[in-house]
């Protein structure tokens, strides 16, 4: 039978871990049903126990250590008033421990993704989970915090950069919005986690490094020389371009094109094909032997992936700095844009689906603007070999006299 005394720290302190049994437990007299287990390993626990739906529960509330003996009551009164109402806390603890975790969520996600995203957008996003989000696997959904993750964010921030913190939170705020599919009622935590602001890219080949560019990839084999250069002709996405099929390709005569069947924007797009494209294309197909890619992988019947090691080699030759595969698609639009092109067939080229994604090369077109800016103060210098100047005096107090 239980030993019964008022509990207080000294006394609790003074408790001897019991010899000949794994535990033993006293209650408290001034709070029914507090009690306080010693186990023969030396720590000491408070519980509540009470009758619940029938039958004596035993609800753990923390350490000795953890708690006073003030909290420890006031921790008992909580659940007693818990159990008053109808509610079972037992319940509650079984439900939290089955709760769902972030890595339960993000095996949901990916079944869901792989039904309505890209393969490259799925391999972006378990890029950002493994690197920026993975640490938070085994925590509940509910434990998670926007405070903590807006720090998060910021360290992510601080060591991989701006666009990959807003990245892993958008990714992880889409998460949660699917999180009620396996049962979690809870808040987004993601919401009100203030991004990073982002500052469009507008890096592309200058004058003075295309002819550096080309030269460095005269030293890569066909396969990757052809695949940059179809990268700058075409003005593609390297993914599009990537997985360019034969079967998308029209070589007759001058006017060829490629068919790009589905696009960032979900449709697909028709792709003129200008003369040195169509002379590349032309030349691999003499070499395709059957074939189904234009750029074929290491693994028979794949395309080529992502060749990073190539890029790297062809950058470095050149001697060129900060300069992205993307980057090639944006020097085909800027170019254009610097020949006088409207920026509304800008974009038909690149596909843009908004006039505010070509909006940028309204910027990068400098080329234009000089030209207007060099007219007009000639036009202003030779106005002033005909026309009277007014120069200003500075003892003046009238400030301006005629010469």
């Amino acid at each position: 039978m239980a030993i019964t005394f008022v509990f207080s720290e000294e006394r609790i302190r003074k408790l001897k871990p019991p010899i000949d049994k794994d535990r033993e437990y006293f209650k408290d007299k001034t709070y029914p049903g507090l009690q306080i287990c010693c186990t023969a390993g030396g720590s000491r626990t408070y519980y509540f126990v009470k009758r619940t739906d029938g039958r004596p529960t035993r609800h753990k509330l923390g350490t000795f250590e953890e708690l006073s003996v003030k909290q420890a009551r006031e921790a008992a009164a909580a659940i007693a008033g818990k159990i008053a109402t109808g509610q079972n806390p037992q319940d509650d603890r079984r439900a939290k421990r089955q709760e769902p975790t972030i890595k339960d969520l993000w095996d949901h996600w990916l079944i869901y993704a792989e039904g309505h995203k890209k393969p490259s957008s799925i391999g972006e996003d378990k890029r950002n989970y493994k690197c920026h989000l993975s640490c938070l696997a085994p925590r509940r959904l509910s434990t998670i915090n926007k405070a903590e993750l807006q720090k998060l964010h910021s360290q992510i921030g601080a060591t991989k950069g701006h666009v990959a913190a807003n990245r892993s939170i958008s990714l992880l705020k889409a998460m949660f919005n699917r999180a009620d599919d396996i049962g979690f009622a809870g808040q987004n935590p993601t919401k009100g986690v203030k991004a990073f602001k982002e500052q469009s890219r507008d890096r592309f080949l200058q004058a003075a490094e295309v002819e550096s560019f080309f030269r460095a990839l005269q030293a890569e084999t066909p396969l990757f020389r052809d695949f940059f250069e179809l990268l700058l002709f075409t003005g593609a996405r390297k993914g599009n371009v990537l997985s360019m099929a034969w079967v998308d390709v029209s070589l007759d005569g001058t006017a060829g094109f490629w068919r790009i069947p589905e696009t960032k924007n979900g449709r697909p797009i028709i792709v003129p094909l200008v003369g040195p494209a169509l002379a590349i294309l032309q030349a691999r197909k003499e070499t395709a032997s059957g074939c189904l890619w234009v750029f074929p992988g290491k693994t028979p019947g794949s395309h080529l992936l992502a060749p990073q090691h190539a890029w790297e080699r062809v950058v470095k030759r050149a001697g060129l700095s900060d300069l992205h595969p993307h980057d090639l698609r944006r020097s085909l639009g800027s170019w254009m844009a610097g020949q006088n092109v409207s920026l509304t067939i800008v974009g038909q080229v690149l596909g843009h689906r908004t006039p505010q994604a070509t909006a940028i090369y309204a910027r990068l077109a400098m080329d234009p603007q000089r030209l207007a800016m060099e007219n007009a103060t000639t036009a202003m210098l030779a106005a002033g070999n005909k026309t009277k100047l007014l120069t200003i005096d500075v003892r003046s107090e009238e400030g301006i006299q005629p010469k």
